[in-house]
């Protein structure tokens, strides 16, 4: 995801074997150059900059999860219908599509903080909007604003998270997000259990407030500052990042690559690649040389997308209401459940390997609604009442417990496998498809 500065990060040759001169590959060294960069030891700004891009994604939870338990309450106060409800708890899609589509250009216009800070104010409008609605067009305006907001988010929140921390640790601090997210749900329906919609919107509020005042103290990317040419600054930004004992020089020059370092070999490769760059376009995507990134990006978007976790998100209390269950019973339990699945998730992540736990995911996933639709299958035949509401619950808990795992895994392997000047392009691309 990093456009241009991915070239500059001395180890393309690693990210692109296929592609890459086996001459450049011997000349650079690059394992051990990538061992350097890669381990480094952990300072208060670096977790403090995760802490900050982590509340976004406890305000990304806190927006899937209001619509569950606020239903009751909203359709009743303001007299809205099972269809106008319907478009208030869905119009945030087409919200996260529109921000999506330009979250890469504007990440790289603006740079990664300040995307941070513009979609945090989109969201606070929204939940304001919410909680001082009198009819639908403001419920629904203000949703929408939400859903911009995260349609933005979601691009920088991995790109920013890939760019500031060393591999070794990057992915647990990326499934630190989606435990975070699983958390902004789970505190949703665990509350609308118990407190007035009106309150449970201020909750939401509260991330995004925490999360704009901490994008005052965290600092930009290192890659995206070479990338504008604020070269004096990279080096700064490391140390704070990496510690004042790490040697940061290899990892600061791997970012800027100075061409006079390199041989003639290496200086024409990188030359030819950087001026072929600015001709990168939307129909980059569909060479036949980008098919297996593509293809993989598109397919992981879409399928997870297509798992309907979004849209069980929104309607869980109608759910288990509609399989016989009490709402408030079914919200809890999911609520209870995702935290800890949500937290082995992180610590499974760099130990197993990304493709073991998609697979466990995504099987864990399947068959949670294999159960839930084998309930309702029941149900529709009036065999087992008690029976299919149990399963209905269990197929639940299986579902969420697996997406607490998954939900965030096509965006961490998104940033490590994508072709690199054509990242910032086909994330912004397939986060527009995947949304809708």
């Amino acid at each position: 995801m990093e456009s241009r500065s991915g070239l500059m990060e001395g180890s393309y040759e690693e990210e692109h074997p296929r592609t890459t001169s086996p001459l450049l590959r011997r000349e650079g060294g690059g394992e051990d150059r990538e061992a350097a960069a890669g381990s480094s030891s952990l300072t208060w700004l670096l977790v403090f900059s995760n802490f900050v891009v982590a509340s976004g994604s406890f305000a990304n939870g806190c927006a899937l999860g209001f619509s569950s338990p606020a239903q009751d309450g909203i359709m009743k106060e303001l007299g809205l219908s099972i269809a106008e409800y319907s478009v208030f708890g869905s119009i945030s899609t087409i919200g996260g599509m529109l921000g999506a589509i330009i979250s890469g250009k504007v990440a790289d216009l603006i740079g990664r903080k300040h995307t941070i800070f513009l979609m945090q104010i989109f969201c606070i409008l929204g939940w304001l909007a919410i909680i001082f609605a009198q009819g639908a067009w403001l419920l629904d305006f203000g949703r929408l604003s939400i859903g911009f907001g995260l349609g933005l988010y979601a691009f920088v929140t991995t790109i920013y998270v890939a760019e500031i921390t060393p591999k070794d640790i990057r992915g647990a601090f990326a499934s630190v997000n989606q435990v975070l997210v699983s958390g902004g749900i789970s505190l949703m329906f665990l509350l609308g259990n118990l407190i007035h919609w009106h309150i449970l919107a201020v909750i939401g509020v509260i991330p995004c407030v925490l999360q704009i005042i901490g994008s005052f103290f965290i600092p930009e990317s290192p890659r995206w500052l070479a990338k504008i040419g604020r070269e004096k600054e990279v080096e700064t930004t490391l140390r704070r990042l990496r510690g004042k004992n790490v040697d940061i020089s290899q990892e600061a020059a791997e970012i800027r690559v100075p061409l006079s370092t390199l041989t003639c070999q290496r200086k024409l490769y990188f030359m030819e690649n950087l001026q072929q760059l600015p001709e990168s376009s939307f129909l980059d995507l569909f060479q036949r040389k980008y098919a297996h990134s593509v293809i993989v990006g598109v397919g992981l978007m879409l399928l997870v997308q297509l798992g309907g976790y979004n849209g069980v998100s929104f309607y869980a209390s109608s759910i288990f209401e509609a399989a016989g269950l009490s709402s408030s019973v079914g919200t809890t339990a999911v609520g209870i459940i995702q935290i800890p699945f949500s937290l082995m998730g992180v610590l499974l992540m760099d130990k197993i390997g990304r493709r073991a736990l998609l697979k466990v995911t995504a099987a864990g996933a399947c068959l949670g609604s294999f159960l839930a639709g084998l309930a309702f299958l029941l149900q529709d035949f009036e065999l087992g009442k008690e029976f299919s509401a149990m399963l209905m619950l269990s197929g639940m808990l299986v579902y969420f417990s697996s997406y607490s795992g998954l939900g965030g895994l096509p965006w961490l392997i998104m940033s490590e496998v994508g072709q690199v000047h054509l990242q910032s392009l086909d994330c912004h691309f397939l986060l527009g498809r995947s949304l809708t």
